[in-house]
């Protein structure tokens, strides 16, 4: 690979409690109520409420800037693996699985994770960003 070593950022923590999930609905624009209303919650089989999938990976997504910076990102996938309730913390780590030039440019390869728990990850995610210069 080309370039130095890059280390990851120390893991990042969200608590996420009931009005962040109201807060982002609004900011979103998504106003399920699977995501805000205990009873409809439960009617569909959930044990309550829990958090919109795009809050969990605008959460990662926030590491990832705040590691390499918004104008570094090139490519971003999730792929989400789990359920997160209020009252849960996200725990964000990531590490750079491949540094290497293309078209005269330095980028880098991530892979990132969203866990609430030990061995409980939430989601996963795949990054391809300029090298900081």
């Amino acid at each position: 690979g080309s370039g130095a070593v890059i280390e990851p950022p120390p893991p990042f923590e969200v608590r996420l409690d009931r009005s962040t999930l109201v807060r982002y609905a609004g900011a979103s624009g998504d106003f399920n109520p699977i995501h805000w209303d205990e009873g409809y919650a439960q009617s569909a089989g959930f044990p309550g409420v829990f958090a919109h999938g795009m809050l969990t990976a605008g959460v990662l997504a926030g590491y990832l800037t705040r590691w390499l910076g918004s104008d570094s990102v090139r490519r971003y996938r999730v792929r989400f693996s789990g359920i997160v309730f209020p009252g849960q913390t996200l725990t964000c780590t990531g590490r750079i699985t491949r540094s290497y030039e293309e078209d005269g440019r330095l980028l880098v390869d991530c892979e990132l994770e969203v866990t609430t728990a030990p061995g409980e990850v939430k989601a996963a995610a795949f990054a391809t960003c300029y090298q900081p210069r």
